[in-house]
């Protein structure tokens, strides 16, 4: 009978714990991350680091794998230790003081970096960005602030450091590179992976681990306001080698690489910032012009892809802009293209999303369209309430949730994030603007100078001295155009005129340039045009009078188009014009160098020059001459 009892007793235990590894696997199915294959989350490549991964989902809570999703902006130069203006800021984004308990409040996974960003209406800028030591110090503060948490997870610090003269948050002493059309008119994928090692070697240094630095879009508009120069070129071939050479050099570096912005900005003649574009390509276009450079991005390993804010009826007839749009999200970039990094969304607080979708609705459309992180979502405890409901109500399923998770803790252990989250302030301050990183800068910039038309043979200029007028615009930019001009012996006048120079500017630059033996005009987007009327901005006829008008005085002129390169065809009459891309300190020295055929100019336009009746092509792709 004792034996009996004893038997029945094993039985009992056995049932007992069978029933608890039963109950756990059901737990487990439901609660934490499905196996890899059969649609679960990752793949057995994944490995060292996919049980890590796994381990790590299985012991966090729901709030925390939300607060994963969101890449927030805070604001302050040190994690706990801010201004009365940032305390302000932070207030009234977060209801928090200090950037760490911003991360302490939220979880987020990750963190964006801005200079003069303004926040929301009537807040002092964000600015996290002064010297390189500092920075570091915020980011070992911030990195800090994410581990003293219970789940113990870094954080992934992005910034928008594109390079040139319009996206780059960190100015000198970080090195600046030229940018990327003045990489496409170089022409070089080496120069270009130069470019992003460069890059990712200074921002890995005070702690920036992802940069949303590799414009993709092909940009076929003239008079596309948002992209321009950010883009390398109207070429998709074009486009694809600089985007391949740049993410080799941030993975060079060490750095994770962001191309943007999906599925392609080049054609939009509305600014996402301020409202939602339509790109009104057919699929032929779609796949021969937009897409090449992105699947040359997914081939060169590229970590992250951004979303753009932008419709495309074609591949998405439903009129939901990307960033929405699971079609385009999940079924062209994940299954299509087969993408299998993290997709982020552009900034939530944009006009391209905030003008259809409300503050509680973008963050789990986007989520559901296929998106990975949500990028500055305008109102941050609405838009984190509103993903946690969506999940909680199965809107957002669980396994869908923890798709995004995996890749985002999956990409931080790829990249070391764990493994080493802080930086040395000290090493920072010898990596960022190190001298041979500013010898590949101007090295580089000098090979992308482009000189468009010579006809009257007025360069090179000869040795010796002379006077000049610098006139046009730029405070900044005629200033040290005519130090670099003072430095190889001429006598200078500066007539700065800004963006849109009036008829009393013009006249005093008429009148100087009589006193001149030579002027150097500086314009910026000469050739931009008015959506609503079609007929040219307020801004680019007066700089196009500007310049016809010192072309009437009979003195020789040089036209340097500081921006878009397509401002000659508002002055096709002027014999000498040379296109910059850009004007950081590099190309205005590079631009003198030209001048004086201390380098013989090499770039090469990488789009098109339109006429501006119309008519057909000004100057081709690929145009550029030398002496």
């Amino acid at each position: 009978m004792r034996a009996r009892s004893a038997i029945t007793a094993r039985s009992t235990r056995t049932q007992l714990r069978l029933l608890v590894l039963l109950l756990a696997v059901a737990l487990a199915a439901a609660f934490g991350p499905p196996a890899a294959g059969a649609g679960g989350p990752g793949h057995s490549g994944d490995a060292p680091y996919r049980g890590r991964v796994v381990s790590l989902m299985r012991h966090m809570t729901l709030a925390e794998k939300v607060g994963q999703l969101f890449v927030i902006e805070v604001a302050g130069r040190d994690a706990t230790t801010v201004s009365d203006a940032a305390r302000t800021t932070n207030q009234r984004l977060y209801g928090v003081d200090t950037p760490a308990q911003a991360i302490a409040k939220y979880q987020p996974g990750g963190v964006i970096y801005y200079t003069t960003r303004s926040a929301c209406s009537g807040c002092p800028s964000d600015d996290n960005i002064g010297d390189p030591a500092q920075v570091a110090r915020l980011s070992n503060g911030l990195q800090g602030a994410a581990l003293a948490q219970r789940a113990r997870i870094p954080l992934q610090i992005s910034v928008d450091q594109e390079g040139g003269a319009l996206v780059a948050r960190f100015g000198p002493p970080t090195t600046q590179m030229p940018g990327a059309m003045a990489l496409g008119a170089d022409g070089s994928a080496r120069d270009a992976r130069t470019s992003g090692d460069v890059i990712g070697t200074e921002l890995k240094a005070v702690g920036v681990t992802q940069d949303y630095g590799v414009d993709s879009d092909v940009n076929i508009n003239p008079n596309n306001p948002v992209i321009g120069i950010r883009s390398p070129g109207g070429d998709p071939a074009l486009v694809s080698r600089i985007v391949t050479g740049e993410i080799k050099g941030f993975h060079d570096a060490g750095e994770s690489a962001v191309a943007k912005h999906f599925p392609g900005h080049g054609d939009t003649g509305v600014d996402s910032h301020f409202g939602l574009p339509v790109v009104t390509h057919d699929l032929a276009t779609f796949e021969a012009t937009d897409l090449p450079p992105f699947k040359a991005a997914i081939a060169a390993g590229v970590d992250t892809i951004m979303t753009a804010h932008v419709v495309f009826p074609a591949v998405d007839p439903s009129g939901a802009p990307a960033t929405m749009s699971h079609q385009i999200l999940t079924g062209v970039l994940r299954d299509e293209l087969g993408f299998d990094g993290l997709i982020v969304t552009d900034a939530l607080d944009m006009g391209g999303a905030t003008a259809t979708y409300p503050p509680d609705v973008a963050p789990v459309q986007a989520i559901l369209a296929g998106a990975d992180q949500l990028l500055i979502p305008p109102q941050m405890d609405t838009a984190y309430a509103a993903v946690l409901a969506a999940v909680e109500d199965g809107t957002i399923s669980r396994r869908r949730l923890d798709d995004s998770v995996y890749r985002i803790l999956l990409h931080k252990f790829q990249h070391r994030i764990f493994q080493h989250p802080y930086v040395d302030p000290a090493a920072a301050t010898t990596v960022v603007g190190a001298p041979s990183h500013l010898r590949s800068a101007q090295a580089i910039t000098d090979r992308t100078t482009t000189l468009v038309k010579n006809d009257a043979a007025l360069l090179p200029l000869a040795p010796g001295p002379r006077q000049v007028l610098v006139a046009g615009w730029g405070v900044g930019t005629t200033q040290a155009i005519a130090a670099a001009m003072t430095a190889r012996g001429a006598t200078t006048q500066v007539r700065e005129s800004g963006t849109t120079p009036s008829a009393t500017a013009i006249a005093g630059a008429v009148a100087a340039a009589q006193a001149s033996d030579l002027v150097v005009v500086s314009t910026n987007n000469a050739y931009a045009v008015d959506t609503t009327t079609g007929q040219p901005t307020a801004a680019a006829a007066a700089q196009t009078r500007l310049v016809q008008a010192l072309l009437a005085t009979g003195k020789p002129v040089v036209v340097a188009a500081m921006r878009n390169p397509y401002d000659v065809a508002s002055f096709p009459a002027a014999p000498t014009v040379i296109d910059t891309y850009g004007y950081t300190a590099d190309q205005i020295e590079s631009l003198v160098r030209v001048l004086f055929g201390e380098v013989d100019p090499s770039g090469r336009l990488p789009v098109s020059i339109p006429r501006a009746d119309g008519s057909g092509e000004l100057f081709p792709l690929g145009h550029g001459l030398r002496y």
